[in-house]
């Protein structure tokens, strides 16, 4: 069943991939130019997403979508296993919102522009200046229950296990008062890990927590919710996924 599941994503699943993948980048970029980046960022992405999970033969479970207000906005804070997180977040979480990403991949052809076009985020981190730019160009996006989705470990786990939490993330929620949402992702390091080559099928299952809001606002309030989302995160992950060190939520 391997070998004929490998043969099957050459010579199908891959082709409609990319060419689902260039459509849906000209869409958004097209629909965003004439007007209504809310819309035209959001919905092709998510229909390209599930697309991608329904063609890949990949079941996807969610749980806690009932714990948002969709007049609210937030900042959602998943783990992140693999390359199909993103499938799994664009297409099933089930709530406008807009990615915080490394501006290296605006440099991805078709992709980055789309991204842009879309009024995804980009993060500079060169500078404190050019960091202070992006919480206002968030601040200004995140409006009428439109949300921002970032992966606070910054990089997909190499192991399968949670990694430390960046502050960034909870920073820009405590500056803007906004609560945060930890959503755990169990199930797509199993599918692609970052040194895999060939898909595998297997269940990914995304759980949403009960929103986290601020007590408050500055350090205080930044440490004591990464640790509330942390701890939150983990508890929805089999122990095989989970950090086996303790107090590993801070990081820098």
């Amino acid at each position: 069943m391997r070998l004929i599941y490998n043969i099957y994503q050459i010579c199908i699943a891959l082709p409609i991939f990319l060419v689902l993948t260039l459509l849906t980048a000209i869409v958004t970029i097209v629909g965003s130019l004439i007007g209504g980046a809310h819309v035209w960022g959001y919905y092709p992405g998510k229909i390209w997403s599930q697309l991608t999970c329904y063609l890949l033969l990949i079941p996807v479970k969610v749980r806690g979508r009932e714990k948002l207000d969709k007049h609210t906005s937030y900042v959602f804070v998943p783990n992140h296993q693999g390359a199909f997180d993103i499938f799994l977040i664009y297409g099933f979480l089930g709530r406008n919102f807009k990615w915080m990403m490394k501006k290296s991949l605006r440099k991805i052809p078709f992709v980055g522009k789309a991204c842009e076009s879309a009024g995804h985020i980009f993060v500079d981190r060169s500078n404190p200046r050019k960091m202070i730019g992006t919480m206002r160009q968030a601040g200004a996006t995140l409006k009428h229950g439109v949300s921002l989705v970032v992966f606070p470990e910054g990089v997909r786990t190499s192991t399968g296990r949670m990694g430390r939490f960046k502050r960034g993330a909870f920073q820009l929620a405590d500056e803007l008062q906004l609560a945060v949402v930890p959503v755990t992702i169990d199930g797509s390091f199993d599918i692609l890990p970052r040194t895999a080559k060939w898909v595998r099928r297997h269940r990914m299952t995304l759980t949403i927590h009960e929103p986290i809001f601020p007590q408050g606002k500055g350090p205080e309030n930044v440490s004591a919710t990464m640790e509330e989302a942390y701890t939150a995160i983990e508890s929805a992950l089999p122990a095989s996924r989970r950090n086996p060190v303790e107090g590993t939520a801070q990081g820098n």
